[in-house]
């Protein structure tokens, strides 16, 4: 049974015990759909952060000496609890973020998988022996945890984002503090819950509500060994930056401009229905969202009429209401500057295909905007250059393949690319001269499984290791070679 109330203010969890932050600053937690208050979130500044930290702290030594098979068990139960409870689950995380109910099951499910993935961490742990080295000298290289982990969180994902490093992170055998978005906290709470119910100890695992200042607190804790980072490009720069500087182990997932090239014997109906999902999913609100698609001029018209027709009978609502297949977006803040975006897109000579902005007014509350498309858009255009993190998808005609390659590479972000084609000659093509770490061949949102990388390149990434994979275990572990010989 959940502790949160509708419309109370959240708690902090620290050292095992929920507790009422000292701060008198809050936020208000609208339902982006409704507008509906659903709960206050405190503004925890650096004392609270302190208390969290010397708390995983203390909570480390006992915990890195847990066998790792009793640390897994634990995370199976965790997984069997996320399971158990999918459905509430969901529904606090459409309540909150505003995706569809559809979209926030999925979103979970894909969390589950990172917690099977932790589940193997006995053999994702074992180091290696070299006997014999030299006469009567063995080596050995093994894994330790690295320490107190922070995870600073967006709202975008809040289900699946914290659980691509909590698990990873606690089989490995280290503690963490959460500092998850103010604008998505419930379902870090629900979380939290769910994790304790499975058997953590006191002091493994904690949670921060709080803004800039929690944040900052974090990446300049001395107490803090690393920081696991996913959000906008600005604040991952600035986050890597930070804490790099004091000395800490960083992945900072960053922003994308990911786009979707259209190649001339593409099958139209599959990449008209892939590249809608992409772009429209999740109201645009993922760094995997497909935001751009370079079409070869010679079959431009004929697709972008399809596109089109397609995005025109998008349902946009509320997520929880069947049926709906687009939701809000996060606040009225961000949907005035995407507003803003468009315009500018316009006035620099972008063609309006597809006005999304007609549901602005058509609805009663909430912050919507419909599916929109922008024609004739040009690499120059800030509607290029910049993320948008919404439903507004630009188009940018080109002659050939290779042309739409240069265009893809000229974005400042590696995210990810997807290209639409029957040709497995281009399809190769693509695969080696495009510059992003994750590429869809036919596949809208090329999302890897939990056992490979997050893998962005350029502005979409800072730091060495990423997450998920093989990357995080080596993110959450340091490696020690012993060199031993015996007399006698």
């Amino acid at each position: 049974m959940s502790m949160i109330v509708k419309g109370d203010r959240l708690p902090n969890f620290v050292g095992g015990k929920w507790c009422t932050s000292n701060t008198r600053d809050v936020l208000p937690v609208p339902n982006p759909a409704t507008e509906e208050v659903l709960a206050l979130v405190p503004l925890s500044g650096t004392a609270e952060v302190d208390a969290a930290v010397r708390s995983a702290q203390e909570a480390f030594l006992a915990w890195r000496e847990t066998p790792v098979t009793e640390r897994v068990r634990i995370l199976l139960k965790f997984r069997e609890l996320l399971v158990q409870h999918l459905d509430t689950l969901s529904r606090t995380l459409t309540e909150e973020n505003g995706k569809t109910l559809n979209e926030a099951k999925a979103e979970i499910w894909r969390g589950i998988e990172v917690v099977e993935f932790a589940a193997g961490m006995p053999s994702l742990m074992k180091g290696e022996v070299t006997p014999q080295v030299s006469r009567g000298i063995d080596m050995e290289m093994v894994r330790d945890p690295v320490g107190v982990v922070a995870g600073i969180t967006p709202f975008n994902f809040p289900v699946m984002v914290p659980l691509w490093m909590v698990p990873l992170a606690l089989a490995a055998g280290n503690t963490f503090v959460l500092k998850p978005s103010e604008r998505t906290p419930l379902s870090a709470v629900r979380l939290v819950e769910l994790a304790v119910e499975a058997g953590l100890p006191e002091g493994v695992f904690n949670l921060v509500h709080g803004g800039k200042e929690a944040v900052d607190a974090l990446l300049c804790h001395p107490g803090v060994d690393a920081v696991s980072f996913v959000g906008s490009q600005p604040v991952a720069e600035h986050v890597y930056k930070t804490a790099a500087a004091h000395g800490k182990r960083v992945q900072a997932l960053a922003g994308a401009k990911n786009c979707h090239i259209v190649h001339e014997d593409a099958n139209m109906e599959g990449a008209v229905q892939s590249i809608t999902g992409s772009a429209f999913g999740c109201a645009g609100q993922r760094c995997m969202a497909g935001s751009v698609v370079v079409v070869l001029e010679s079959v431009a018209d004929r697709f972008l009429k399809d596109l089109v027709a397609v995005a025109e009978r998008v349902r946009v609502g509320n997520g929880l209401e069947e049926g709906t297949e687009q939701g809000p977006l996060i606040r009225d803040e961000h949907r005035k500057k995407v507003l803003e975006r468009i315009e500018q897109g316009l006035k620099e000579g972008a063609v309006m295909l597809r006005d999304g902005r007609n549901l602005v007014d058509q609805m009663d509350r909430g912050f919507f905007l419909g599916p929109t498309i922008l024609d004739r858009v040009r690499p120059e255009m800030t509607v290029f250059r910049e993320e948008l993190f919404a439903p507004v998808l630009s188009v940018i005609r080109v002659k050939d393949l290779d042309e739409a390659i240069r265009v893809v590479n000229r974005s400042r972000f590696g995210n990810a690319a997807v290209l639409y084609t029957e040709s497995g000659k281009a399809a190769r093509r693509f695969r080696e001269r495009v510059q992003a770490g994750m590429l869809g061949i036919n596949v809208g949102v090329p999302v890897p499984a939990a056992f490979y990388p997050f893998s962005g390149w350029k502005q979409s990434f800072y730091g060495d290791l990423h997450a998920n994979g093989k990357d995080a275990v080596e993110f959450y572990t340091r490696k020690k070679v012993v060199t031993s010989r015996w007399f006698g």
